[in-house]
């Protein structure tokens, strides 16, 4: 199916540009200053990414900044570092050393702070509780945690002796650990007792013992931290305490440095039902992208309280939790739990009580709290806040806008931002002090970021066209490879355009060069020969003044080849009745056309979601389409959601 028609039906008009006090102090204070930069990046890359990498230490200095054998690339080719030693004994020394490196509450509600000498120590503790379990530079580790400092420790004890660490979100099934295990070959499994979520306990080590049931395992040992207290088994010969392990070690544990292509983690993407796709990301380049980026777009500075809610299980967590803030020195925000627990002002109520100034979610967090309404955030004082991010998924305009005015109080830059688990690092984004934004627009590609939209011959389209996001240079934080499948990672990223990585994502790209991310190819519906995005749809929907969230997919139609169903959540007080689901069609229909005017509109109480907030389409899908919801729900947040849409409404 081409995917050269994908038109734009809504077209932004607002634009908000960076405030004079903002741009002053700003790292990139103007647009040509960030032109100058971006082209030099492009224009001269070796110069610029050996400039931006200088700023990180180095054991042993490149020889050379880029080998690129399409598509494999090696990036500072011969420079040993190594991550964790940039992430904290840099700052030792230095005024940071007594600076709070982690600041972390529990859902029950417990807080602890780690400074950057404290995590180090910690750090190095673990380090040598690896080395006492024979873990070895190059040997895998999963880790399967909740939200708490240990994960973080875990992770940047591994970096510290070159294991290459592979952590799992917490909300996911035994199979899809023991699926991760067999295409790793871990050896060691870190993990809890157990997680809170919502006032639950989520059985951490119960899931990993279920895991570990079968013939052939590589995993040699299990470290349990202790969360939440409850009872738990332990395997005789297999299984440890993490206390336990950790008063037999000393703190002395010196980083190892490593070549910059030396593997540092293997990450698996969600939602494929088969085999997991593990994506590899390697030391120096992969490092260089999450500071530099953590650096520049969110303007960050010593003073800053920087809360990213993502799950450390998500590459968002990786990069923009532990990895890029903590090289930068900043002091970053760790909560535990779940957003709406035990009311649905925690996230608010975490701003107002440590002073947060940089908050980065996801657009399906956003509609989440419009849906609750604006009183729980008029409870508390969000005046800390300087600047907020978008991540995850195309935010709609009007979620962009409540966004901007109900949290920001109009004042705060919003930098929504495109990238994947794949290209390791924010690719398209505002940057706060130099570039205007567009509500719902990801704005302008990032530094060394050769970014376009082609049609189906890889040819690239003029301004309000749609067709495929693709990237045409390397970039230092890119994918390596898939882990022990380079055939399937040609295939997957390299195989669809010549000379280019493909995302998977449609886009288009305005008159001002701003890019507007349509989501997945996938996606796109074809209805009566009209190709449609779905987040344009949903986008409509959501800016009627009574909808909260709007996920919309196709059925397929022997008429229009696909009929647009659309699932809605109405805000708090709105009653479903028949008439508002007329009047939805219609304003779909003057918004984008009739075209695009929904078949079937059904009413929800919420829409299936994993842990980390996202919409699970694919189920939905089905749901539409009248067929038995198959596939991996392991992260499926609540199964009874799937129940209540498939049933026939009255």
């Amino acid at each position: 199916m081409s995917s050269k028609n994908i038109e734009s039906h809504l077209v932004e008009k607002r634009v908000f540009k960076p405030s004079r006090d903002f741009s002053k102090k700003a790292r990139i204070g103007s647009m040509a200053e960030y032109q100058k930069l971006w082209e030099e990046s492009i224009a001269k890359p070796d110069k610029f990414w050996a400039r931006e990498a200088s700023e990180l230490l180095w054991q042993q200095k490149w020889s050379k900044v880029l080998e690129w054998k399409e598509p494999f690339a090696k990036w500072f080719v011969g420079g040993h570092l190594n991550v964790s030693e940039n992430c904290l004994d840099r700052h030792l020394g230095t005024p940071r050393q007594n600076k709070a490196a982690i600041l972390w509450e529990g859902e029950p509600g417990e807080k602890r702070t780690l400074t950057y000498q404290q995590l180090h120590r910690e750090v190095c503790r673990f380090a040598n509780v690896l080395k006492a379990h024979k873990v070895k530079k190059g040997e895998r580790v999963i880790i399967y945690m909740p939200m708490v400092p240990e994960a973080a420790i875990a992770m940047l004890a591994c970096a510290r002796i070159g294991a290459t660490h592979s952590v799992v979100f917490g909300g996911f099934s035994a199979e899809a650990i023991r699926d991760r295990i067999s295409d790793s070959q871990a050896v060691l499994v870190i993990t809890c007792d157990g997680g809170y979520r919502r006032g639950s306990v989520v059985p951490l080590k119960k899931n990993v013992d279920d895991a570990l049931k079968g013939d052939a395992q590589t995993v040699r040992g299990v470290i349990a931290f202790k969360r939440t207290g409850q009872e738990t088994h332990m395997e005789q010969g297999r299984d440890t305490w993490w206390h336990d392990e950790m008063a037999k070690v000393d703190a002395n544990c010196p980083a190892i440095p490593l070549d910059s292509e030396h593997p540092l983690f293997v990450l698996y993407t969600s939602g494929s039902t088969g085999k997991p796709k593990g994506i590899l990301h390697t030391t120096g380049g992969y490092l260089v992208g999450a500071y530099m980026t953590t650096k520049y777009v969110f303007d960050l500075r010593d003073e800053d309280v920087y809360w990213c809610t993502a799950d450390i299980g998500w590459v968002t967590g990786h990069s923009y939790i532990v990895y890029g803030p903590l090289a930068n020195g900043a002091t970053i925000l760790m909560y535990e739990g779940a957003p709406n627990w035990p009311e649905n002002d925690r996230f608010w109520k975490i701003i107002e009580d440590y002073r947060v100034t940089i908050f980065y979610t996801a657009p399906t967090a956003i509609r989440a709290f419009i849906r609750w309404g604006d009183q729980w955030v008029k409870k508390h004082d969000l005046s800390s806040l300087r600047l907020l991010g978008s991540v995850g998924e195309p935010i709609n305009p009007e979620a962009w806008m409540w966004y901007h005015n109900v949290i920001g109080g109009g004042r705060c830059p919003i930098v929504d931002t495109w990238w994947q688990t794949e290209t390791g690092a924010i690719m398209i984004t505002s940057l706060p002090g130099a570039v205007p934004t567009k509500p719902g627009s990801a704005a302008l590609p990032f530094f060394g970021v050769d970014a376009v939209v082609v049609d189906d011959n890889g040819d690239e389209v003029g301004p309000n066209v749609g067709g495929k996001l693709v990237i045409r240079k390397p970039w230092p934080s890119m994918l390596r490879t898939i882990h022990g499948d380079k055939p399937r990672y040609k295939k997957t990223y390299w195989a669809e355009v010549k000379g280019a990585y493909f995302a998977g994502d449609g886009a288009r790209r305005d008159k001002d060069g701003y890019f507007w991310i349509v989501g997945r190819i996938d996606d796109v519906l074809n209805v009566a020969g009209h190709r449609i995005g779905t987040s344009e749809v949903e986008s409509a929907l959501v800016s009627h003044a009574v909808v909260a969230e709007a996920a919309v997919v196709g059925r397929p139609d022997d008429l229009k080849g696909q009929a647009v169903v659309c699932f809605v959540t109405l805000k708090q007080d709105v009653t479903a009745t028949e008439q508002l689901r007329e009047d939805l069609k219609k304003h779909v229909r003057h918004v984008i056309g009739p075209v695009a005017t929904p078949d079937e509109i059904r009413f929800a109480d919420a829409l299936p979601k994993t842990r980390s907030g996202k919409i699970m389409r694919r189920l939905l899908k089905q749901v539409a389409a009248g067929v038995t919801v198959t596939g991996d729900t392991s992260s499926l947040e609540d199964l009874s959601i799937l129940a209540k849409l498939a049933a026939k409404e009255d």
